[in-house]
């Protein structure tokens, strides 16, 4: 593949990457958000049968009747996907082409599945959230709080007795009243504002440099994302602009003569990537 050699190229010259990663990257990791998939019903059949929800994004956006229902559907899904997880091929390829790189992550992926494979979390902007950190469901203030230890003990009440039991539910220190998953599916969602600072603080460094732009699986519809990728490319006279998806590749007319779209499976392209940069 000719486009191969001349990405490998321009991820050489780069001064900096800025990876952009949706739900195309979970997608090949084996987690889909929107699929009524076999993985689904194996993880979540009882709560399907209940409660009639057909994917993972629908139990996430669910009104439960219970605080311990809601939990007892985000403990299985963060134990199964986030404390479970081991890092892919695909991602321990990922990580090693940015290895010794400037780099900058943002994803709307809210598995954390970045930092468990070995980046930087400081080099991290999950737009969308982040599943092991919980907020105050009103929220009543805008501090963030780890859930691991809270699911690890909730997985264990659920192994041993078949539910959760209610000193185990999460409470905000403050109010007292609910917590909730920082993930955007309601309107309570706070916002990531010191990823927004560091992200800004990463543009501002690589600002006239050679920034090599590498979107990992996402779609023409995504304005949360690829819009604003590409509107930084084209205010940027040295950048290049890599997007890789399967099926569907879309770059926008003012910068096509700097891009590159490489149409495949992240887990055929970046392996072959890898190889290509390590040819002398």
């Amino acid at each position: 593949m000719s486009q191969l050699s001349d990405v490998a190229a321009r991820l050489h010259e780069a001064d900096a990457i800025l990876v952009g990663a949706s739900n195309g990257l979970s997608i090949s990791e084996g987690l889909h958000l929107f699929a009524d998939n076999r993985a689904f019903r194996d993880l979540f059949g009882d709560v399907r049968a209940k409660y009639h929800l057909d994917s993972i994004l629908a139990c996430m956006c669910a009104q439960w009747p219970s605080e311990e229902e809601k939990w007892s559907f985000w403990a299985r899904l963060i134990d199964h996907y986030c404390l479970s997880y081991t890092p892919t091929p695909l991602m321990q390829n990922l990580v090693a082409l940015l290895a010794g790189r400037d780099y900058f992550v943002v994803t709307s992926n809210g598995e954390g599945h970045f930092a468990r494979c070995g980046l930087a979390p400081e080099r991290i902007f999950e737009i969308e959230g982040n599943w092991l950190a919980m907020q105050c469901a009103r929220p009543c203030h805008n501090r963030l709080y780890p859930t691991e230890e809270a699911v690890r003990a909730m997985i264990g009440s659920m192994r041993t007795c078949g539910r959760i039991t209610e000193d185990l539910i999460p409470r905000c220190p403050l109010c007292h009243g609910p917590m909730q998953i920082h993930a955007a599916t309601d309107e309570h969602f706070l916002p990531d504002r010191d990823g927004e600072r560091r992200l800004g603080a990463f543009l501002e460094r690589v600002h006239g440099k050679r920034l090599l732009v590498l979107e990992l699986g996402i779609g023409w519809r995504n304005q949360l994302i690829k819009a604003p990728l590409m509107r930084l490319v084209a205010s940027e006279a040295r950048a290049t602009y890599v997007t890789i998806n399967l099926g569907e590749i879309c770059i926008a007319e003012n910068i096509r003569d700097r891009s590159f779209g490489l149409d495949g499976a992240l887990n055929d392209i970046i392996p072959a990537l890898r190889k290509a940069c390590e040819r002398p």
